[in-house]
């Protein structure tokens, strides 16, 4: 059947029922009547383009995460014999009581250096987690080159985690994930949506395959990477998610990430301590924000210097060997130490020690500039602080608190929550990493006052900070070479939030085409005045580059001064 025929057959169909329904209504009413039609119509082509959307992405996005969890895999199982590598060089070296220290000081350092030489000489964006700069490709700001981001975030990553720098794995799993559907999306010249919708759904697949965790994958391009709930972006990233998952099973095998004991839901009555706990996380997640900034700020004085970066990472790293040498459980991603605390075997006098000598390095590491990510190391962070607050909980109240340990599972959750803001992630993340389902109402409970906690302080997620700290520091817009267009959202207490479009400012050749509230989608004029929660979609000239900067700024809630 023809596509014309077909919607003949549909819209025959739909005005039976119609006639059936409201008999005399096509009679009385010939005007209302041509523009029901007109709508009937536009609706079903418009559901047939994106039946045909969906059947073009859907393969792709399937070969997306294949692609991404062969990747993930393969990074897994690289990261897994540095570990032990460094683990048994740390064991071997112990035979020389006076001078064993040397070895691993040199392993962490060497790694650290060679992963900022990779990172400032071939790649610069795969600095860090590379999560903000996937971001800033999704929202246009950036471009991304798959052909060099791909091998050098691998190598980086590889040399900085493997070599015992406290990061994590899952953030350049993440960019490479998103490298890869833009790979493919090379491959199989795509249309640009296509290509942003599979760059999004590679770094949900990537997510997946690093934490055994699809749902968790799926919900992070949702909440955090792409901000967009459209069926469209969300069948990607959930078949490129499932299908990543399962390779990452089949390769790096299928339990959960952390091994722990299935631990019986809490009674009512701890809910209380819950909630307190997710208020410390809140009120330490945001001091984790400010550290991790201020400390990447410092730490740029000295890059900025001729080898500064160099020497900088290599110091770090050796002073992380060192402390390795020590006590190997506080180097690395602390994937062994996140288990052993949900596991309840560290003492409540121990805990404040290890949290601040794993806090100074996370921030430390990640400022030298190596590639690797701050999911795993807050994971651990988050643990310790949860299963500080259950031991202290069930010193005072045992009937209330029996197990401290369960605190610890919840405590991730909240700390993720209350530095990355997204406490959907958050709590399906651990739900998935742990593969205990019984904590879901603490979590509920623990992330709600987190999130409230960081919200009421005024305090900028982890990853849009950096994001806008990597636009300042360049001081360049993005050189458009076409017309640019844009989605932003007009936050609470922003410079445009009550203003009309004529009074924005903005330059000649940018344009407002479009305003979006409660669904509702309307072409705004000279005087439309713009309101908090606001969707606007603006085109920019080529011409006109600064006004992004101008959008951005004034879409953003104003920084109120502590």
């Amino acid at each position: 059947m023809s596509q014309g025929l077909w919607l003949s057959v549909q819209y025959t169909n739909l005005k039976l029922i119609q006639v059936f329904m409201n008999n005399d209504s096509i009679v009385k009413n010939p005007t209302e009547d041509l523009t029901s039609e007109t709508e009937v119509i536009t609706e079903i082509e418009e559901d047939l383009a994106v039946r045909q959307q969906r059947r073009r992405i859907f393969p792709r996005a399937a070969l997306v995460g294949l692609v991404a969890g062969l990747v993930a895999s393969l990074f897994r199982i690289v990261l897994a014999g540095a570990d032990t590598m460094r683990n048994g060089l740390i064991e071997w070296s112990h035979q020389f009581p006076a001078l064993g220290w040397v070895f691993p000081v040199m392993f962490t350092a060497s790694g650290a250096m060679l992963s900022v030489f990779l990172v400032r000489r071939f790649a610069p964006e795969t600095s860090g987690s590379g999560i903000p700069h996937l971001e800033a490709v999704l929202h246009r700001l950036r471009t991304l080159n798959w052909r060099r981001v791909l091998p050098v975030k691998f190598a980086a990553g590889a040399l900085a985690i493997g070599g015992g720098l406290t990061l994590g794995r899952e953030g350049p799993t993440v960019q490479m994930g998103g490298a890869v559907g833009a790979a493919v999306s090379t491959w199989l010249k795509v249309l640009p949506r296509e290509r942003r919708s599979l760059i999004a759904a590679g770094a949900g697949a990537g997510l997946a395959a690093a934490f055994n965790a699809p749902l968790a994958g799926v919900i992070f391009v949702l909440e955090e990477i792409q901000r967009d709930f459209h069926p469209f972006v969300f069948g990607a990233a959930f078949l490129a998610a499932a299908i990543a998952d399962i390779v990452s099973r089949f390769l790096a095998g299928a339990f959960p990430v952390f091994s722990i004991p299935a631990y019986p839901t809490p009674p009512p009555a701890s809910l209380i301590f819950f909630a307190v706990l997710g208020i410390f996380s809140g009120f330490l997640g945001v001091v984790f924000n400010r550290s991790l900034l201020g400390t990447m700020n410092l730490f740029a004085r000295v890059q900025a210097k001729r080898r500064g970066a160099l020497l900088l990472a290599a110091g770090v790293g050796a002073v992380i060997g060192l402390a390795g040498w020590f006590y190997p459980m506080v180097i690395g991603g602390g994937h062994a130490l996140a288990e052993t605390t949900l596991a309840g075997n560290i003492a409540l006098g121990v805990i404040p020690l290890l949290f601040l000598i794993r806090f100074f390095f996370t921030t430390s590491s990640y400022a030298t500039g190596a590639a690797g990510g701050i999911f795993a190391p807050l994971l651990a962070l988050g643990s310790l602080i949860g299963l500080g607050v259950g031991q202290i909980a069930h010193a005072f109240f045992p009937e209330v608190v029996p197990i401290p340990a369960v605190f610890a599972v919840v405590g991730m959750a909240a700390y993720f929550t209350a530095i990355v803001r997204a406490p959907l992630t958050g709590i399906v993340l651990i739900v998935e990493m742990t593969g205990n389902y019984q904590q879901m109402l603490p979590l509920l409970v623990t992330c709600f006052f987190a999130y409230a906690i960081a919200e009421w302080l005024k305090d900028v997620p982890i990853y849009e900070a950096l994001l806008e700290r990597d636009l300042i520091r360049d001081h360049t817009d993005i050189k458009l070479k076409e017309p640019m267009v844009i989605d932003l959202v007009v936050e609470e207490e922003s410079p445009f939030a009550g203003h009309e479009v004529r009074g924005l400012g903005l330059p000649p050749g940018c344009v407002l085409v479009r305003c979006t509230q409660a669904g509702h989608s309307f072409v705004p004029t000279a005087m439309t005045a713009l309101e908090p929660h606001m969707k606007i979609t603006a085109v920019i000239a080529p011409e006109a580059p600064q006004a992004l900067n101008i959008l951005r700024r004034g879409c953003k809630r104003r920084k109120i001064p502590a």
